[in-house]
């Protein structure tokens, strides 16, 4: 009992009358990383929101105790008390504000009222020394990356004395060595005496560092695992995670590529912020009917911003080059240009700019069809309802009807909700830019098999993932893309991490003489 330091016992809480926690009991130890895996709407997010305060205490049912006292949390200051910091998926950071001012945001350093700025200065730069980040602490939030937001967002807990640290899916948006980054420094963190909560679907990295394992499946936790006791592998998680064995990660598909439907060439776009540097120098690409084509590349490689300029000029400025659907030159000024012309692209950032979180389902679904629903610019309520239920059906997303509201549905089925959205208005290209970013094996395998029928309906569909393995095991083709520049082009079957990374090296150094 003594080296307990956290037990959640009995926790149970519905959403809706739907049972999100059924009688959860969790156990952490002190000193150790305990990773929580699950597919998405597991409960993982709303078992660590209770122990946050989050869900404040007479929202659900059982008992929390730490270090053995039982505790009540009527929202984060409760928590935080007593040690208790989460960290959210989508970074809680204030972009215009210093590293310095959201590290100790609500928790300034301060004297009779005003801020100590020279106290919070070098109180931050300690903090940034500790957790490894190499910049100035009066550096805006703004112009950093991702993966230094997080090493900021894990300062910012160390600030309020953190004795049990929460991280929800920290690695999701981050290359591999930033995220070998994150995980060197829990494992750095575990050696000063603070516990960590690690919830994330990338399960070689919950191999690489978790004492211990629990899975929790349908709200229930289905297995305990400790790595002193019991064999830890990726096959046996999953199996514990959806219920079943995944013998293929990636659903067969039979290729059946036509002619030539999309093609750009010499495509140049600069900077959005500083106008005389090209950002995107000179791609030419092309993708044929019934293909699934690959954007390769490292974190900044800009992928996603060839990806946005093509879809109706979303990003940069000073845009040249052609862009030819069925062998004929197409103009595309505006997103809605794009979408006449059979376009289709789904954002990475589902919750910023691809869904309506507040609106329901069915709005959201409608939202790129609204004209094929309408008559003379009025909506077909009835229409609407049976076309969302169709999709709903189609795409399996597990919701409580068609009107709960997108902000409630777990990642997975918020991501099918975009792909339906686009799938709806009937295009010809998709454009997918991370579509299984976040989301556990069990859902990827769900997206996969949504893009290979969109294939053999005869659609067209470019995919850019930082997951080297989901494009090996998708694509027909692969484009290297660095320094927004095409670095190679490599057939499906020839294709392996160690050639693509070959091509981003060997072009960086030919770039570099």
């Amino acid at each position: 009992m003594a080296n307990i330091h956290l037990e959640m016992r009995n926790i149970s809480k519905a959403f809706y009358g739907v049972m999100a926690l059924d009688s959860v009991d969790l156990t952490v130890n002190n000193h150790e990383i305990h990773a929580i895996v699950g597919e998405n709407g597991a409960g993982k997010s709303t078992l660590m929101k209770v122990l946050s305060g989050v869900h404040a205490d007479g929202s659900f049912d059982g008992e929390i105790f730490f270090n053995g006292n039982k505790c009540t949390f009527s929202g984060i200051k409760d928590s935080e008390k007593y040690g208790i910091v989460i960290i959210h998926q989508e970074l809680a950071l204030v972009p215009y504000l210093s590293i310095a001012e959201n590290i100790f945001l609500g928790n300034e350093r301060a004297k009779n009222g005003i801020i100590d700025w020279n106290n919070s200065i070098s109180e931050a730069n300690k903090l940034l020394e500790k957790v490894g980040l190499n910049e100035k602490s009066t550096t805006l939030v703004e112009n950093i990356g991702v993966g230094k937001q997080q090493l900021v967002e894990i300062a910012k807990a160390l600030s309020k004395d953190v004795k049990l640290l929460i991280l929800d899916e920290p690695t999701a948006a981050l290359n591999d060595e930033e995220s070998n980054k994150l995980l060197n420094l829990l494992l750095e963190l575990k050696k000063q005496g603070i516990t960590s909560i690690l919830i994330s679907h990338k399960l070689n990295e919950i191999e690489k560092v978790a004492d211990a394992i629990t899975v929790i499946r349908d709200g229930k936790v289905i297995d305990n695992l400790h790595k002193s006791t019991d064999k830890i592998d990726e096959d046996r998680i999953i199996r514990s995670m959806v219920g079943r064995e995944i013998t293929d990660r990636f659903p067969s598909r039979k290729s059946n590529i036509g002619e030539e439907t999309f093609k750009v060439e010499n495509w140049t776009v600069y900077d959005p912020q500083h106008h005389d540097k090209k950002a995107i120098d000179n791609i030419n690409f092309n993708v044929k009917k019934g293909e699934v084509v690959g954007f390769a590349g490292l974190m900044g490689a800009g992928r996603t911003e060839i990806a946005m300029s093509i879809f109706g000029k979303s990003w940069g400025v000073r845009h040249s080059g052609k862009i030819y659907k069925d062998n004929k030159e197409i103009f595309i000024h505006s997103v809605n240009d794009a979408i006449k012309q059979g376009l289709a692209y789904v954002t990475e950032d589902r919750k910023s700019y691809g869904l309506v979180l507040i609106n329901n389902i069915m709005r959201n679904l409608t939202l790129s069809s609204l004209k094929s629903i309408s008559n003379s610019g009025v909506i077909n309520s009835n229409e609407e309802v049976i076309t969302s239920q169709n999709f709903r059906e189609k795409l399996n997303i597990k919701c409580s009807g068609l009107e709960q509201k997108v902000e409630d549905l777990s990642g997975g089925n918020q991501q099918k909700v975009v792909l339906g959205k686009w799938i709806m208005a009937e295009p010809d290209i998709l454009i997918l830019d991370e579509p299984t970013r976040g989301i556990d094996v069990g859902a990827k395998y769900e997206i996969y098999t949504i893009i290979n029928s969109l294939v053999a309906e005869g659609k067209s569909v470019i995919m850019i993932s930082s997951e080297m393995p989901e494009l090996l095991g998708m694509c027909d083709r692969i484009y290297v893309i660095t320094e927004g520049r095409v670095a190679g082009e490599l057939k499906g079957k020839e294709a392996t991490q160690e050639s693509i990374m070959k091509c981003i090296i060997t072009h960086q150094r030919e770039r570099s003489i």
